[in-house]
Formats: C-alpha cells, sequence, structure tokens
C-alpha cells in the first residue's frame, strides 16, 4: 500500500508539492500562534511562580498578582502567628516614573522585599551580573535584560538613573525575570517605599513559606478564617487566576484562536481542493485499479495513505521552520516551547486536516466506474 501511495504521489510533483505546503502553512502557522499565546500567559502569572514563596496573602478583592491592592503591615504580624508557616516576610510592589541617561523616560514596576529575602523573590538562575546583595547599596536596583529598550538602552552595572527624580543605579542584571506589561526592577523595601513615597505601614503582599509536611490548603483556609480583610492563595493559583482575569478581559485568547482557526480552514481546504484536483487528473489510473479487483475500500486506504504521508512530510517541514522562528524570536525575549504532547496534538490536528482534504477526493473517486479506463 504504501508504495503504491508513494508511486502516485511521485507522478504528479506539483500538486503533491502543493499539499504539502498547505500542510506545512497550517503547521507553522498553529505553533506560531500558540507558541506567542503561552509566552504571554506565562507572562501574566510569572510573579507569583517567580518568586519563591508557597502562599501569597494579598487583599481580599485581588485576584490578579499584576494588580495587587494594599494591605497593613500589621497583617504581616497576623500571619506569622499561623500555625504551620515557617516564615512570613512582605513585598511591595509599586509603580514608578524613570528618566534615562540617553534622554528617554519609561515607567517600571519596583518590588521591594527584606534584604534578607532578595534572593527569594530573584532566582539565582534569573541573575546573569552581579548578586542580590549588591541591591542592599544605597540606590541600587535590578535591570531586566530582555526590557533594555524600555530601561534606557544600557542596563549595565553602575548605569545611572533617576527613579522619580531620584538618584538610582543598576547592581544587578536579570535574564527573564519579567512580568505582563511590566519591567521589573527589584530592590530593598525601604528604597521602594522612598522612591514611591510609600508609608511604611503599606505593603502589597505577604509571602508565606511553610513548614515541612503542612499542608497549603490547610493554612490557606486558617489564614482566609482568621484574618479579616486579606485572602491567602497558593502561588500556583494565584498565577492560574492572574492568566484567567487578564484573558477573559482582554482579546488575545480571540485572537490567537481565530488564526489558528483560519489556519486550520486554509489548511483544509488547500489540501482538499488540491487533492481532488489530482484526483481528477489520476481517474483512470483509479478506474484501472477498479478494473482488475480494487474495492472501494482499497482506494479509499490508499488515498488516505497518501493522505498521511503528506501529513508527515508537511508536519516535519513545518516543525523545522517553526523551530527556526522559535530560536530567533528567543533572542529577543519572546520564549516558549512545546512539550511532546503538545507536538504530538499538532500532529494529530494536522492528520486530520489531511484526512479531512482527503474527503474531497474520496468523494470523486468512489463513483469511479472502472469502465472509465476504456474511454
Amino acid at each position: 500500500m504504501l508504495k503504491i501511495a508513494w508511486k502516485f504521489i511521485r507522478f504528479d510533483k506539483a500538486k503533491s508539492i502543493g499539499v504539502i505546503v498547505g500542510i506545512l502553512i497550517s503547521t507553522f502557522l498553529i505553533g506560531q500562534q500558540l507558541g506567542v499565546f503561552f509566552f504571554l500567559s506565562g507572562l501574566m502569572g510569572a510573579l507569583a511562580t517567580d518568586v519563591q514563596a508557597d502562599i501569597w496573602v494579598v487583599d481580599s478583592k485581588t485576584n490578579d498578582v499584576n494588580q495587587l491592592g494594599r494591605l497593613d503591615v500589621r497583617n504581616l504580624r497576623a500571619v506569622q502567628g499561623i500555625s504551620g508557616v515557617k516564615e512570613a516576610f512582605p513585598l511591595l510592589i509599586t509603580g514608578a516614573s524613570c528618566n534615562y541617561k540617553n534622554g528617554t523616560s519609561g515607567g517600571v514596576t519596583l518590588i521591594g522585599a527584606d534584604a534578607h529575602q532578595l534572593n527569594a523573590v530573584i532566582k539565582p538562575g534569573k541573575i546573569t551580573a552581579g548578586n542580590t546583595t549588591e541591591l542592599q547599596l544605597d540606590g541600587a536596583v535590578s535591570g531586566e535584560f530582555f526590557e533594555k529598550k524600555n530601561l534606557g538602552g544600557a542596563i549595565d552595572i553602575g548605569t545611572d538613573f533617576e527613579i522619580n527624580g531620584k538618584r538610582a543605579f543598576f547592581a544587578l542584571q536579570t535574564k527573564g525575570f519579567r512580568g505582563f506589561g511590566s519591567s521589573f526592577c527589584v530592590t530593598t523595601i525601604e528604597r521602594a517605599r522612598f522612591y514611591s513615597n510609600q508609608s511604611v505601614n503599606t505593603i502589597s503582599a505577604v509571602l508565606v513559606n511553610l513548614q515541612p509536611g503542612t499542608r497549603a490548603e490547610d493554612v490557606v483556609a486558617d489564614i482566609n478564617q482568621h484574618i479579616k480583610g486579606v485572602r491567602a492563595w497558593p502561588s500556583e493559583q494565584l498565577a492560574a487566576s492572574s492568566v484567567k482575569k487578564i484573558l477573559s478581559s482582554s482579546g488575545i485568547a480571540l485572537s490567537t484562536g481565530t488564526l489558528i482557526i483560519f489556519a486550520l480552514i486554509a489548511g483544509f481546504f488547500i489540501i482538499g481542493l488540491t487533492m481532488y484536483s489530482s484526483a481528477l487528473d489520476r481517474l483512470k489510473d483509479y478506474g484501472t485499479l477498479k478494473a482488475i479487483g480494487a474495492g472501494n475500500g482499497y482506494i479509499s486506504r490508499l488515498i488516505l495513505t497518501q493522505a498521511l504521508l503528506f501529513s508527515v512530510a508537511g508536519f516535519l517541514i513545518g516543525l523545522a521552520l517553526l523551530e527556526g522562528f522559535r530560536r530567533g524570536v528567543a533572542n529577543s525575549g519572546l520564549i516558549f516551547s512545546f512539550s511532546p504532547l503538545m507536538l504530538l496534538t499538532m500532529f494529530a490536528t494536522i492528520g486530520l486536516i489531511s484526512l479531512g482534504g482527503a474527503s474531497f477526493a474520496l468523494s470523486r473517486i468512489r463513483s469511479v466506474e472502472p469502465a472509465a479506463v476504456f474511454r
């Protein structure tokens, strides 16, 4: 069956190439849109997952880590008294305006934490230059490599700039510590208050790490029951809630889904019409097969085998192009990857498109009479 299907494919190279191009275009467009979507959705909840904490305690009305309300610092002491809490520390997140040496200006998100907890805020694997102890220096903040253009074009260690009219300098570089639409600058909580004129009694969240063997669900329930005006979230749940809220209030999911649907439709009709045209050109060949005893079942398997071969070839070429795109955009900070399960799902989708497109040809071939070969 494979040998005969391959001969049919080779016979009409132009149409075979047309089918493969349709498949690889669908593969590339679907993968591209999914990759960008995964990247953006990852940024939406990145703060909750990047900072090393088991539980976030935030304002009772907050369900998005990118839009935290204000808490009274007394909530920190209340959380520290909850059973099962190993440590709890405050986090202050606030916006600020910056002026850079190249004459540009822009906004940043200041993240302030206790000096001895800065390692929990920035994972060591995301630090490319400097170390968190240097953030204790007067005016020291971190700068993100992929946000360099938004941070005055230079984040070299020692580069001076202004935050809300007050001197600051980059003492640490990160790579991959980013938020959704935010340029993160990490510093001590005292300095974050100084730059943003926040009260010493104001914080944005209390971060909690648990005693070994303690269930996060139990501590969350205890905090929510005994401390008024706050809500405790396991880190992963807060990240998921942030993604859900942003997707529901923006057009990102709709636009991505629409483009994927159009890629599926375009691929389906390109494949279907090309295979149908090829079948019309080969009616006598299929009629010959029927004349020598091949039934509709055999002809159907032959057409579907061709469709599967097209799927494999088109998917592999499309995947190679997609990998080139992925590596290219990674240099600009648009980083994503596909799990083996996702790749398998994409291939299954492409296979279904090809088999569906083959139905155009099947409907015509099944009506061919063996006598057609003699006409």
